[in-house]
C-alpha cells in the first residue's frame, strides 16, 4: 500500500460506516480535527455500540 494510501482508506471506511459525514476530510487527511468533530465521531460511535432502546414488538 502506498505510503499515504492507508490514511485515505481509513477516511473512506469512516465515511462508509457513518462515523464522519464530510468527504472533504479526504483532502485534509493530515490536518488536525477540531474538538467538536472528534466529539461528534465519539458520540456517533457510542450510538452505534449502544443504540437507543427499542421494543421488539
Amino acid at each position: 500500500m502506498e505510503l499515504e494510501q492507508w490514511k485515505t482508506e481509513i477516511i473512506k471506511r469512516a465515511l462508509a460506516e457513518g462515523l464522519i459525514h464530510d468527504p472533504g476530510w479526504l483532502e485534509k487527511k493530515d490536518e488536525p480535527m477540531p474538538v467538536w468533530a472528534v466529539l461528534e465521531v465519539a458520540l456517533l460511535l457510542l450510538e452505534k455500540l449502544d443504540p437507543p432502546c427499542a421494543t421488539y414488538d
